[in-house]
This record gives structure tokens, sequence and C-alpha cells, in this order.
């Protein structure tokens, strides 16, 4: 099984990248936020996972351990396959997703394409208990800005749960933060 691989990016395309290793073409499908990331010609290491279909062989490529051990338990789930588990770890950040699986919070796991509430609830059934602590990296962050920035994201359009996601990442990271600030960065990311 091939789990991991540095290469060169060749080519960036919809849901993938091309990864020359060593003269070697392999096409890596990827959570949207770790494709955004690449540019044509860098130097990447990929933590991969490949998987066998009726179609041929697929390669899943993650940024992190954590990314590609979260894609694994999302499989393990009936009825979720690699491109919604892909698609929840394009919505959320790993340490997010974690969370939402740990507290079954399915505003969360709904702020995924292709993920309704039906399927989020059997997602928090199946896997409650099974997050490893190790992905579990601190408290829920809430603040009076994070839940303005979250209203107005909504009233623009966006899922809530998936303007939450977004917005409690950047709270995190700067815990400081003010609603127009955590509003401004969190429309960069969403568009």
């Amino acid at each position: 099984m091939i789990r991991y691989l540095e290469g060169t990016v060749l080519k960036k395309g919809e849901g993938g990248f091309l990864l020359l290793v060593k003269g070697v073409g392999f096409l890596v499908q990827a959570p949207q936020a770790f494709l955004q990331s690449l540019k044509e010609g860098q130097e990447v290491a990929v933590h991969t996972h490949l998987q066998l279909r009726e179609e041929g062989l697929a390669l899943f490529g993650f940024p992190d351990e954590e990314s590609l051990l979260l894609f694994e338990l999302l499989l393990s789930v009936s009825g979720v396959g690699p491109k919604v588990a892909l698609s929840l770890l394009s919505a959320l950040t790993p340490r997010l997703l974690a969370q939402a699986l740990a507290q079954g919070d399915l505003r969360l796991l709904t702020a995924a394409s292709g993920v309704g509430r039906r399927l989020a609830e059997r997602i928090a059934l199946e896997l409650k208990g099974k997050v490893p602590p190790s992905l579990l990296t601190g408290e829920k962050v809430e603040s009076q800005g994070a839940e303005e920035a979250i209203l107005a994201l909504t009233a623009l359009g966006f899922k809530e749960g998936q303007a939450r996601g977004v917005v409690l990442d950047l709270l995190a990271k700067n815990p400081s933060a003010t609603a127009q600030e955590l509003i401004k960065e969190a429309l960069k990311r969403l568009r």
C-alpha cells in the first residue's frame, strides 16, 4: 500500500493534482484546502490512502497524518465514501472535524457538501468514542465576536455549519479577533 509520497506538483486540477515522483506521475485526490495551498512546481510531502475500486485504483492525499486518520475513520462509517469524506475534510479543519465527531455536532458536520442531517447523525453515532484523543486539541472556542461573525456570514447566504467551522478555526488561531476581522478572513476562505 502507498502511504507516503514526496514529489513535485506537476499540475493541479479539479479535486486533485498530479504528483511527479522520480519520473512517475501519481494522480492524487485531495481536500480543497490542501489543494488550494499547493502551487505547480512546488515540492510536497503527502500522506496517502490507496483505494481499490471497480474502475481502478484511487489515491487520496493529505498534508498530515491527522487528516489521513480522519479520512480513514470516516470511510469506516456505512454510507460514507471517499467523496463525502473529502467533502468533510474540505469544509472543516482536522481539529474542528475531530471535535465535531467527538461531540456529535450536527451543525458542523452538515457544513460539508453532500452531508445531510440523516448522514451526519449516522456519522456521529458510529464514530462516537472512536476519535483518538490525540486529535482533540483543546476546548471548543467561542466568543460574542464569533457569534456575530457567524450570524453575518449566514445572512450573506453561507450555511451556518460551514460559517461556524471557518470562524471557529480563525478564532482558535487568533482569540482576540473582532467580529469584523473574523468576517473579513472568513470571506477570503469561503469564496
